[in-house]
Formats: structure tokens, sequence, C-alpha cells
């Protein structure tokens, strides 16, 4: 591990990077060019600690989990994914689990969507990207931890006496079902993933309706090419989006269907 290179890399990607870009305000009193180093430590699910001991060539080596949060924070091309791996001095292979990275390409897409709610998921359903318009729409999902941005722990574990989230359809058993299914397929590709493991025990035991459904051991969702969000200022709004085949992704651009709209 090259403790002076790394940090020296952490620090020219993060002056680079605009509050803007990973859709943070700027604030009227920023001096720092580009974000943070506590910004970046949020954006990659670290302590702020641990992200200014790396910058200063003080940290230990980051685990997989942190170099591909740092490679999500930062915004990172394959090409420097890669550097960054070498420089930590750690193997650039593919990872045993899910991927909870998300592709430049795929980040740029959501900047250029400015009429439609984007978000993406991860295979355990935790929303790991999100445009502008979806966090007005929806949720700003910034401030949560990880674990309070999975609709699937939303879906099944939030207490009765929770506001339901804003984006949280009137359709809610459609998507819990199909979550479901979708999740035991997640589980089968990979069965050596704790995380995966923890949030099927996770819901088994706080769910009879999900153990009901794990039981069942059924792997094709139905289609949900409709989904209604009641916003707490415009009311119920019905949504399209893509269909299955287009976008096989569990999340997806959501339009807006007037003729739709409920009263």
């Amino acid at each position: 591990m090259d403790r002076r290179e790394l940090a020296g890399f952490l620090r020219g990607r993060r002056e680079r990077i605009t509050p803007a870009d990973v859709g943070l305000p700027a604030g009227p009193r920023r001096r720092t060019p580009g974000l943070r180093r506590e910004e970046v430590a949020q954006l990659a699910f670290i302590s702020t600690e641990y992200y200014t001991r790396l910058e200063q060539a003080r940290g230990p080596r980051p685990s997989r989990e942190v170099l591909a949060g740092l490679a999500r924070a930062l915004r990172l091309s394959n090409a420097e994914r890669d550097h960054l791996h070498h420089l930590a001095g750690a193997p650039s292979g593919s990872p045993a689990g899910p991927s909870r990275e998300v592709p430049l390409s795929i980040l740029d897409l959501l900047r250029r969507l400015p009429h439609t709610a984007a978000i993406v998921l991860s295979v355990t359903y935790e929303v790991i990207a999100w445009n502008g318009l979806a966090a007005a729409l929806l949720e700003d999902f910034s401030p949560l931890p990880r674990r309070e941005r999975n609709l699937l722990r939303r879906a099944y574990l939030a207490p009765p006496s929770r506001e339901r989230p804003l984006y949280d359809p009137f359709d809610a058993e459609a998507f819990a079902r199909a979550a479901a299914r979708r999740l035991r397929a997640a589980a089968a590709r990979c069965p050596d993933d704790g995380e995966v493991a923890t949030l099927v025990g996770d819901l088994l035991s706080g769910s009879a309706e999900f153990a009901r459904l794990w039981a069942a051991h059924d792997v094709h969702p139905e289609p949900t090419l409709l989904k209604t969000v009641n916003h707490p200022l415009i009311g119920p709004i019905t949504l399209s989006r893509p269909r299955p085949e287009a976008a096989p992704s569990p999340a997806g651009p959501l339009q807006r269907r007037p003729a739709e709209r409920r009263p």
C-alpha cells in the first residue's frame, strides 16, 4: 500500500468534484475547492476521521467495501478505480457479493434527466443513487443511514406507527411482493454474501408476510408499470415506468402521467 500516493490521489479527486456534481448544496461560506472531507466520507459511508487519516497518509489499508464507497463518492472512472485499488494494495477483481457501485455513465445519466425522477437500486433494494427531482418527489436520501435507505426494510419492517415514506406507493403490497421475489433471485446468485444473508434473516424474523412469500420460492415478479406516490404538498401522483425488459434493474425513471393522477 502506497499511503503517500493514495493520499494525494484521494485529495486530487476530491478537489475536482463540485457539490452540485453529487447533489449537495454549495453553501455561501464554502472555501474548500471541490468537496469537503466530511462530505466524501458521508457519500462513501465511512467516518470523517477515517477518511481524513487516509488523506493524511496515516490510515490503514482500506477494505474492498471502503474502496468501492470511495470510488462511488469520488465518481471515479474505471481506470481511476483500478488505480485506486493498486495504490491501496488490494486486488481489483470482481467482489464476491452484489455490487453497490454505480457506473459513472449511470450517474451522468441521472444528471441528464432533469424532467424525470430516477433512482438506482442495488439488488437488495438499497437506494444507491438518485437525481434532484427524485429527492424532491420522493425523499432526500442523503442524510439517511444505509439501513434506512433499504426499501425492503421499509416495506416489511417499518413500525406501524411510523409515517409512511414519501416514495411508498399506494400499491405497497404489490411492490413488497415483487421485491421479495427479486431478493430471492439475488440470494441465489450470491449465496455466500453476508449482507444479503443478514437482510433475508432480518426480514424472515421480523415479518410473517415476508416469511410466507419467501416460503413460496417465487422468483418472477409481476411487472409494475404504474406507481402512485403520495406527495405531502401535491397529493397522490401516478407515475409510469419502463417495462422490465427495457430496464432490467428494479429501479427506473418515473414519469408523470397526468391523466392517471388521482383526485
